[in-house]
């Protein structure tokens, strides 16, 4: 989606038997329950980031968007080198189990959240909100007093949760599709900066 794109979930991974994943990382399996590690985007994370993307979308958002909407969203990753080029150009955050990526989100500027997907397999597990937190604790201390995201209608529920507080409602044109999400807005503490 156009601006802040946020699903808390994550595209397939890699087969647990394949051995996949950047740099000999072990994919990630339901099985995995370890506390996340966070570090900075690397342009090999891509084609796994991507594939987290594409699954956070597939296995997540059935409830709230039709399989073409679905695709056309997913279609935006489709392109890897614009895909990586676009995380390159924020600050985005890689969440990982054990070596392996289970989620990534993205602060673009200093105030506004524009990906946030987290693995199927690890989704209530407090990594969306592990991820979320380290933004928000980036943007104050880039001097940000708000934090802004445009959270797709599956992940409205865990920003509202979160303290952001809904603002209006959109429709983003994808290809032939209209996708819709919600902007929601967080003012941040003073304390957090």
């Amino acid at each position: 989606m156009h601006g802040t794109e946020v699903v808390e979930a994550i595209p397939s991974l890699p087969s647990p038997t394949s051995g996949g994943g950047q740099d000999g990382a072990r994919p990630m399996t339901s099985a995995a329950k370890s506390a996340a590690g966070l570090r900075p985007f690397l342009p090999g994370d891509t084609p796994l980031l991507a594939e987290i993307f594409r699954a956070s979308i597939a296995e997540l958002t059935t409830d709230d968007y039709t399989e073409a909407q679905q695709a056309a969203w997913m279609a935006s990753a489709g392109d890897e080198a614009a895909f990586g080029t676009r995380l390159a150009g924020e600050l985005t955050l890689v969440a990982t189990i054990d070596g392996a990526a289970v989620g990534f989100a993205a602060l673009k500027g200093a105030d506004v959240i524009d990906m946030l997907y987290v693995h199927p397999a690890v989704v209530g597990q407090g990594i969306g909100a592990q991820l979320c937190d380290a933004l928000e604790k980036l943007a104050a201390a880039r001097g940000a007093t708000k934090l802004t995201a445009d959270a797709s209608d599956n992940a409205l529920g865990f920003f509202t949760h979160r303290g952001f507080v809904p603002q209006q409602r959109n429709s983003v044109p994808r290809d032939d599709e209209w996708l819709t999400n919600t902007t929601v807005k967080k003012t941040l503490r003073t304390e957090d900066k």
